[in-house]
């Protein structure tokens, strides 16, 4: 069923939330090694710019993954959360990301009156649905809202995705994210796979969420396309800091929202302070052709990453390799 426009260019939608992913998805460009300072001027800045969520990182298992190779946010500890933000007695609500098959959730996710978070967020696969089912089940009997992110639909037969939806309907998930993770989709895909979407969260009374990669300089526009058809739940960065081509840039959306409770200055000058020195220390990320070729080719990042760390520029023979890995 085809959906009407929700609201317009002028009018406040008051069911929106930015959801802050700065130190989770831009974690995975440096490994998570924000400095303290880093994480506490963003979570002031965060307040101060009415954002609504701010996701510190992951709750990866320390069996998985060694922490001597990360920061603290692949692991968001909640001394470590604690530290910076204290009782976090804001309006700003605190976020972690555990992904399907890399976090020891029943013992690492605290009940929620014991910890300063709020908001729990699933990231799975198709085909691991009822695991993380079974996440979102814990996560909601301990007391938290919760999300959950479907990644690589672009590579999802619809009648998989269908059936994924239906299952995640009927559960207790509150958000149900659409997740354009190679950064494959233009927006009249996004309009069309929004509407599945959508119907589907009115039937179940769910939210739905926009998380956009920028491999073709459209994260902006999938994330105000998906809005405009009834997403209320937007995710962005500072910067666009992402893993390869980013993310949705925080400055952008906070401009393009008519809510006065949105500040972009206060995102300003945290990118004034901090992110023109992290983009010298860190590795690269945003738009360039080795993203570009695989976000039309709908093909995960991680070969033109490898391909910008070797530092080759042969991008005619990448776009070959490509192909015969797709044909």
């Amino acid at each position: 069923m085809s959906r009407s426009r929700q609201g317009s260019l002028i009018s406040v939608r008051p069911d929106v939330k930015v959801v802050d992913c700065t130190l989770r998805d831009g974690g995975l460009v440096n490994n998570f090694a924000f400095t303290d300072e880093f994480a506490k001027d963003l979570y002031l800045a965060n307040i101060k710019a009415g954002v609504d969520y701010m996701e510190f990182g992951y709750k990866a298992s320390k069996e998985i993954f060694n922490p001597d190779k990360f920061g603290k946010w692949k692991f968001c500890d909640e001394k470590d959360i604690r530290a910076i933000v204290g009782d976090n007695k804001t309006d700003l609500k605190i976020s972690v990301m555990a992904d399907v098959g890399r976090t020891d959730y029943k013992k690492d996710i605290l009940n929620r009156k014991d910890s300063v978070i709020d908001l729990v967020r699933v990231a799975t696969y198709i085909n691991t649905i009822p695991a993380a089912i079974e996440m979102l089940e814990d996560a909601k009997k301990k007391g938290y809202e919760t999300t959950v992110n479907i990644m690589a639909v672009s590579k999802v037969h619809d009648e998989d995705l269908d059936g994924a939806l239906e299952m995640l309907g009927e559960s207790s998930v509150d958000v149900i994210y659409l997740v354009d993770s190679f950064g494959s989709f233009y927006p009249e895909q996004i309009e069309r796979i929004s509407d599945k979407y959508l119907n589907m969260a009115a039937k179940y009374n769910k939210k739905v969420g926009i998380h956009a990669h920028n491999n073709q300089q459209l994260a902006f526009a999938n994330t105000i396309e998906a809005l405009s058809r009834g997403a209320s739940y937007l995710d962005a960065t500072v910067s666009g800091m992402g893993r390869g081509a980013g993310n949705c840039y925080m400055e952008l959306l906070l401009s393009f929202l008519r809510n006065p409770k949105y500040n972009k200055i206060a995102i300003m000058n945290f990118v004034e302070k901090h992110m023109e020195k992290l983009r010298q220390e860190s590795p690269a990320w945003g738009f360039d052709i080795p993203y570009l070729l695989t976000g039309t080719m709908n093909s995960h990042p991680s070969s033109a990453i490898q391909f910008i760390k070797e530092g080759r520029t042969d991008y005619s023979m990448f776009y070959q390799e490509l192909m015969d890995n797709v044909l």
